[in-house]
C-alpha cells in the first residue's frame, strides 16, 4: 500500500447495499458510473480498490468492489474517501475545465482586489458547491461556487475572482440614498 502522490477524489462510500458486499457511493465523475474508469481507487491510507462493476441508482452508484466480498466489509467502508492519482485523469484540451483539488491552494481576491485569503476545502453538503476560505489570522468562511460569486478562475496565476454581493459576504451590501431600509417592526396600528 502506498498514497498517491497527487491524488482527486472521485468518490465517497456511503454504506452497504444488499448481503453481497456492494456500496453504495456517491461519485464525483462526470459520468457517475465511470468511477472506476480511470483505475484502481484508493483510500486515504493507501489501500486500492478495483471496480468490478458500477451502476446507478437515485442519485448514488451502486459499486462492487473487487476487495470487498461480504455486507460486513462494505460497511465497513461507510465514508470512505476514494481518490486515483491526477496523472490517470484525462487533461482539457482547450484549459477551460478543472477539477475541484485544481482550486486548493489557489488565492482569493475580491473583485475590488482586496485579498480576501485562500482556498482551502471544496464543499457539497447537498445544496450545491461550496469554497471554504481561509483569511490570515481569522476563521475560515464559505462561498458558494457560482457564475455569479466566483466570475473568473485564474489557475495559471494562481487565484478566483470572488464578487463580494453574490458570495454573500458580510458587509458587502450597502444601503444607497433613497434606498428604503426594511423594517422588522410588524405591528399594526
Amino acid at each position: 500500500m502506498s498514497k498517491l502522490e497527487n491524488p482527486v477524489l472521485l468518490g465517497i462510500v456511503g454504506g452497504a447495499h444488499g448481503i453481497r458486499g456492494e456500496c453504495r457511493v456517491r461519485s464525483h465523475t462526470d459520468n457517475p458510473t465511470d468511477i472506476g474508469a480511470y483505475g484502481p481507487l484508493s483510500d486515504a491510507n493507501g489501500k486500492r480498490y478495483t471496480v468490478r462493476s458500477a451502476r446507478e441508482q437515485k442519485n448514488v452508484v451502486i459499486v462492487r468492489f473487487e476487495e470487498v466480498t461480504d455486507r460486513n466489509e462494505a460497511e465497513r467502508l461507510n465514508g470512505t474517501e476514494l481518490f486515483v492519482d491526477r496523472s490517470l485523469l484525462p487533461d482539457d484540451d482547450m484549459g477551460e475545465d478543472f477539477y475541484q483539488a485544481d482550486l486548493i491552494g489557489l488565492d482569493v481576491r475580491s473583485t475590488a482586489g482586496e485579498m480576501l485569503g485562500e482556498v482551502i476545502a471544496f464543499h457539497n453538503f447537498g445544496a450545491g458547491d461550496v469554497l471554504e476560505i481561509r483569511r490570515e489570522g481569522a476563521a475560515s468562511f464559505m462561498i458558494p461556487f457560482t457564475e455569479a460569486a466566483v466570475p473568473e478562475i485564474d489557475l495559471d496565476v494562481g487565484y478566483i475572482l470572488v464578487e463580494p454581493v453574490s458570495a454573500g459576504l458580510e458587509g458587502a451590501v450597502e444601503v444607497r440614498e433613497g434606498d428604503e431600509i426594511p423594517s422588522d417592526d410588524r405591528s399594526t396600528t
